[in-house]
């Protein structure tokens, strides 16, 4: 059965194009009515345009509905406003996908604090803002879909992305705790890891990986995560085509006593310690300490 969005309302951050507009359009296409939140500023965050405007358009065309949201993320009362502006146009929000970002690369010896903050407000506190406006409403409603967007620099680290790293790691960890709060009042909540062609990478991909990485080729991922038969606590890499989960790992670890509990210690056991057999993906931060009481008896 083809996944639909009939009567679902949902709200995109960053839509004016890239991903989020390949979100907001495949949406649309389904049958949601789509809030298309963007400030229509460059990939560094300054200046503005009418991109959410334009892609009201092309869902128009498209037969679809949409309003047009030019909030920023990083302004959590427009957050509220935007929120309120929908349940107002359209009785409920069933779907919010952070997909806002902006990037300002350097090494860490070059970037200023201003940039790092900047960008740990927008990715990061940009989520949690966007969350926050929606997140009553969906508990009241007993529903709700939220899909974070996190990176592979996150994940992983990536040479120059101290900032961008640092607030996508972030939101794992925004995302995590979400979908554990959330389950009781049907939240389900997801993260998004996405590799993509567009304005936010296009003097970083050769021309031809720029090709294959399209932003339809991500947005499958994103839409069955908010879709109503959506998982809850993923963590899911996905582009040109490719599909993968990622995840957040534990190994058994070892007790040290007497002598051995000691900074040399450590160092002796350590292909012990970072043995991966029988390691865990823990399902919150209270089975690590589980795990050590599990030893400790």
């Amino acid at each position: 059965m083809p996944l639909r969005f009939d009567q679902r309302v949902a709200i995109v951050t960053g839509a004016g194009g890239g991903l989020g507009r390949a979100y907001a359009l495949e949406l649309a296409r389904r049958g949601a009515r789509v809030i298309v939140n963007d400030v229509g500023a460059s990939r560094d965050g300054t200046g503005a345009s009418d991109a959410a405007e334009q892609v009201v358009a092309e869902i128009a065309a498209l037969g679809g509905e949409a309003i047009a949201s030019g909030a920023s993320v990083t302004d959590a009362a427009a957050m509220d406003a935007m929120a309120a502006e929908a349940i107002d146009r359209f009785g409920r929000i069933d779907i919010l996908i952070n997909n806002a970002g902006v990037l300002r690369d350097r090494s860490f010896a070059r970037m200023t604090a201003e940039d790092f903050a900047f960008v740990l407000d927008v990715h990061l506190t940009g989520s949690a803002n966007a969350t926050r406006a929606v997140w009553g409403t969906m508990r009241a409603q007993g529903h709700g879909r939220i899909l974070m967007t996190a990176s592979s620099s996150g994940l992983y680290g990536n040479f120059g992305q101290a900032n961008y790293a640092a607030a996508k790691l972030g939101i794992v960890g925004l995302a995590r705790t979400l979908h554990l709060e959330g389950a009781k009042y049907g939240i389900r909540v997801n993260t998004i890891a996405p590799t993509a062609g567009t304005r936010m990478t296009q003097d970083i991909f050769p021309e031809q990986a720029f090709a294959a990485f399209t932003p339809d080729s991500v947005a499958p991922a994103a839409v069955y995560l908010v879709s109503d038969d959506a998982p809850s606590g993923a963590i899911v890499g996905a582009g040109a085509g490719v599909f993968q989960a990622a995840y957040i790992t534990l190994t058994p670890g070892v007790r040290l006593t007497g002598d051995d509990l000691s900074a040399e210690g450590v160092a002796a056991h350590w292909a012990a310690i970072t043995d991966r057999r029988g390691e865990i993906v823990p399902g919150s931060g209270a089975e690590q300490a589980m795990s050590i009481l599990q030893q400790l008896q």
